[in-house]
């Protein structure tokens, strides 16, 4: 029994640095948007700002508890700054682009909209509360994607270290980039709940940065992916089934 329990022990601190370092990821995020929506509002009462950080923390850590199970160092190695030293200036531009464009700048453009400019008609309940469903469905499928790939990290690279391979199960064979096609969904959904349509116009940009890596993604694992190129025959669909 000692030598049992001495053994668990040592595994779970050897386990320990990745799950503090996720944990702090994950909060430092909800804490981030918080604040986002705290200064573009100027106000603490935004219960509106306060349900969409509670089901973001909630959302994102039951995901990362389900990925943590199968895929531990990818989540450890995506808790990371989204840079890497392999990693192209225009992946890297793109990157923090869409994170500067989407998930920091959408929430203050919708505090702004909100509770400022007024710009277009508030929309409605039944539209804030699909707004929401669409939100946390799409961090639903970012969990499930990254649940069936290993390799889905941050930035674009072979990892020969890890010995890449293509992913298709799961959300990966019915399209070819689940990750990705969760954007929208998030995007746009914050937008509505947030009672905001400038912001959901806004989406628009980080959307389309989105589809420029994935284009610029495709063309990196067809060429130096094994594999690849068949997936992508057998897998025609990128974003929508049946429609792109």
């Amino acid at each position: 029994m000692a030598v049992g329990t001495h053994r668990c022990r040592a595994q779970f601190c050897g386990r320990s640095p990745h799950v503090l370092r996720i944990v702090v990821r994950l909060v430092a995020d909800a804490v981030l948007v918080a604040i986002l929506l705290i200064v573009s509002s100027g106000t603490v009462a935004w219960a509106r700002g306060w349900v969409l950080v509670a089901v973001l923390l909630l959302v994102r850590t039951l995901g990362a508890l389900a990925v943590y199970r199968v895929n531990p160092e990818l989540l450890s190695e995506r808790a990371g700054l989204p840079i890497h030293g392999n990693q192209s200036w225009a992946d890297r531009l793109l990157v923090l682009g869409i994170l500067a464009t989407g998930f920091l700048g959408l929430p203050v453009i919708a505090g702004l909209d909100a509770f400022q400019w007024h710009a277009l008609p508030t929309p409605s309940v039944a539209i804030s509360a699909v707004g929401l469903a669409l939100f946390a469905l799409g961090w639903i499928i970012k969990n499930l994607a990254l649940r069936a790939n290993a390799f889905a990290v941050s930035v674009l690279r072979l990892q020969s270290e890890r010995a890449h391979t293509v992913a298709d199960s799961g959300l990966y064979a019915v399209v070819r980039h689940p990750f990705y096609a969760a954007d929208p969904l998030i995007f746009v959904g914050m937008s509505f709940w947030l009672q905001s349509y400038l912001a959901a116009l806004a989406a628009v940009l980080p959307i389309s940065l989105m589809v420029v890596r994935l284009r610029m993604e495709e063309r990196f694992l067809t060429r130096e992916l094994p594999g690849y190129a068949a997936y992508s025959n057998r897998v025609r669909f990128r974003l929508i089934p049946g429609v792109w």
